[in-house]
């Protein structure tokens, strides 16, 4: 196998962590972007645990998706790049911009520093959430033709944010983007081994049930994927010449109600999952709480909606095969309670 060298922007992250060991794994040499350069030790221990020694084959550079300082740098002499970094709040911020701006603005920056250091490809991490959402109950599965509508019902900053960085992309590549390709990754709800403390919205999710934070689980749906499956298909669109100008849905099977995902974890952790919650509550006591709870009131446009996605396209593409959902849950659950992380 051909190496190369590959940049990964928000490498202290979560998708980014695994997708740098992938690519470690493969023999690449890697660069990755953090805000703060004081952060390369405790990434090269979070990776260290994982059972990667990068050694002089990982690079560190400052920049910041709100600023343009460094990415020329960056980008310098990479083939490929991997832009896995946005903005995800545990909470909906009041004003929409505090999360659109870096996300639109930040994808740019990456796309015009990878276009001038004469990079072959960019691969785009976006999101389900700029596929399947202001179109409300819908019987068929979303595929890679469907985009979010942004004015839409229940469509919240976040939804909004991946939508218009992604459309945002791909005008860049057919007006200024040269001989830059494009690919874009679409994930849906990303479960999987956790690396550190640093912990994703998805993973809050199993962790909130594990410690019984949850009384009850409201009637919320979510598709599901393993991180590390994101990573793998994100290597398969980096150099396949398939892959070349199009979008991959990342999705391990049908969609799971948060029911169903504290079902998977108490029918398979025994004792662990003592605390997990046993029923599902009514959509009324949500729309109640939702009063004075702000984390109700954003679940309440979305009761009841189970959005779909098709992950064919991967699979017969690029010969994509994800994990199972259970398989991917599960993961998530053993790796908090292998890092001591459930209270």
């Amino acid at each position: 196998m051909a190496t190369h060298t590959i940049l990964v922007t928000g490498g202290s992250g979560f998708v980014g962590g695994h997708v740098i060991l992938q690519l470690l794994a493969q023999g690449h040499q890697v660069r990755t972007t953090v805000r703060n350069l004081s952060r390369e030790a405790e990434v090269r221990e979070t990776l260290r645990r994982a059972g990667a020694d990068p050694g002089d084959r990982l690079s560190f550079f400052a920049a910041d998706l709100e600023k343009d300082d460094g990415w020329a740098q960056a980008a310098q002499g990479c083939d490929y790049v991997q832009h896995v970094a946005s903005p995800f709040p545990p909470a909906q911020p009041k004003d929409e911009d505090e999360l659109i701006r870096p996300a639109r603005e930040g994808t740019l920056r990456v796309l015009r520093a990878a276009r001038d250091a004469r990079a072959k490809r960019v691969v785009v991490t976006s999101s389900f959430a700029a596929v399947g959402y202001g179109h409300g109950q819908r019987a068929t599965p979303y595929t890679e033709l469907d985009w979010t509508d942004p004015e839409g019902p229940a469509v919240q900053p976040y939804m909004k944010s991946k939508t218009l960085a992604e459309r945002a992309a791909w005008d860049f590549i057919a007006r200024e983007g040269g001989d830059l390709e494009l690919v874009v990754v679409n994930p849906v709800g990303i479960f999987g081994p956790a690396l550190n403390e640093d912990l994703s919205t998805s993973i809050w999710l199993i962790k909130s049930m594990l410690e019984g934070k949850m009384p009850g689980t409201p009637r919320l749906y979510l598709g599901a994927v393993d991180v590390r499956d994101v990573a793998d298909l994100q290597l398969r669109a980096m150099t396949d010449p398939r892959a070349k100008g199009e979008r991959f849905l990342a999705v391990a099977g049908d969609s799971l109600s948060f029911h169903e995902m504290a079902m998977i974890l108490r029918d398979n952790l025994g004792a662990a999952a003592a605390k997990v919650p046993k029923r599902q509550l009514p959509d009324l006591l949500i729309r109640a709480l939702a009063l004075f709870n702000p984390l109700a009131r954003e679940a309440v446009p979305r009761l009841g909606i189970k959005a779909s996605a098709s992950n064919e396209k991967a699979r017969t593409v690029l010969g994509w095969t994800p994990r199972s959902n259970d398989e991917a849950i599960l993961a998530t659950a053993r790796s908090l309670f292998d890092l001591k992380l459930v209270a």
